[in-house]
């Protein structure tokens, strides 16, 4: 009798302390929210406790801590790192980014990064992030050469996971600021939360201090100089915040001078490119082969049809290209 006595209490005791819990209103998830169907008057009076006071001004505006990276946060990109340390980086280019097979070979052939192109080839973005997927511990970092100075193609590619940005023919201050706007994170830039590959555990997502606190400290941003207007314009671009390197596009810088490597005026306008860089404080890029120009820290290479070529060129040896050549057929001399 008494243990069911005792039960009894026990179960009524229960009774009421569970009564007094639902009984509890629940908390409200959003207790500085506007009262329904009210005008706040958010624009002219800010919330207690808030930073920002006075009426709302977006040229004002002080940015918050949220995305701060943490305190002693260390870079964790190696393309990054290396031009810090003072190192030459060389990125291979591929353009046969379609097979995710080349792209992870050549990812793994030495480079510091891989140099994607974006601009004169006719892969998909979607094409791109599975190359770039397919390898995301390769040693060498994704990179890329988008089209053009633009909002989509920059954030394409950095929500795909690139770690190197190279926006071609850059010939105004104007256009330097849209590259640096569309590639950094608030408060530099205006780029959004978008997702994508970069976010993923598999790639940067799991990085210290977290991808998105901190890959503004970690992206390398290279402009392209390449027209006589870009060189008019060079040593204010090389200034913009955010540049990391400003690149002399051997090619075009002749294709718009009209003259070639060697000659005075070609020379001159190169050097243009080479001091602007020195004033500026930001690194030096150009092709491969002036790897031992004055002043150059970071460099295109050639694509994977090409380092396929000298692979075999170096294996083979003196059995290079000995096919044998029938006087009939497909293969016949003509």
């Amino acid at each position: 009798m008494k243990n069911s006595i005792g039960i009894f209490f026990t179960c009524a005791l229960l009774s009421v302390i569970i009564g007094q819990v639902n009984a509890q209103p629940a908390k409200d998830p959003f207790p500085l929210a506007a009262p329904a169907g009210k005008d706040s008057n958010a624009r002219q009076v800010p919330l207690s406790g808030g930073v920002n006071q006075g009426p709302f001004d977006n040229s004002n505006w002080k940015y918050g801590s949220a995305f701060n990276a943490p305190a002693g946060s260390k870079i964790w990109n190696p393309a990054k790192l290396k031009l810090m340390q003072g190192g030459k980086l060389v990125g291979g280019t591929v353009r046969g980014v379609v097979a995710p097979s080349t792209y992870c070979a050549m990812a793994e052939a030495g480079y510091d990064f891989i140099w994607t192109e974006m601009q004169h080839q006719g892969a998909s973005w979607a094409e791109v992030w599975r190359a770039w997927e397919t390898c995301p511990r390769a040693r060498a970092v994704p990179g890329v050469r988008v089209a053009y100075t633009d909002e989509r193609e920059i954030q394409q590619a950095l929500d795909g996971g690139a770690l190197v940005l190279v926006v071609p023919t850059v010939d105004t201050v104007e256009e330097a600021r849209e590259a640096v706007k569309w590639a950094y994170f608030p408060p530099l830039g205006r780029r959004s939360l978008g997702g994508g590959n970069a976010f993923s555990p598999a790639m940067w997502g799991n990085v210290p201090g977290g991808y998105r606190n901190t890959i503004n400290d970690n992206l390398v941003l290279i402009l392209m100089i390449e027209t006589l207007e870009g060189l008019k314009n060079a040593d204010e671009i090389a200034k913009v915040p955010g540049v990391t390197a400003i690149f002399a596009a051997s090619g075009d810088i002749g294709n718009f001078s009209g003259y070639k490597q060697g000659d005075p005026d070609y020379e001159r306008a190169i050097n243009i490119v080479h001091d602007a860089a020195i004033k500026a404080g930001v690194k030096l890029c150009g092709p491969f082969a002036w790897k031992e120009r004055p002043d150059f820290s970071c460099f295109q290479a050639q694509s994977e049809s090409v380092q396929i070529m000298r692979g075999a060129k170096a294996e083979l040896g003196d059995l290079f290209n000995t096919q044998a050549k029938p006087e009939v057929g497909p293969y016949a001399p003509k």
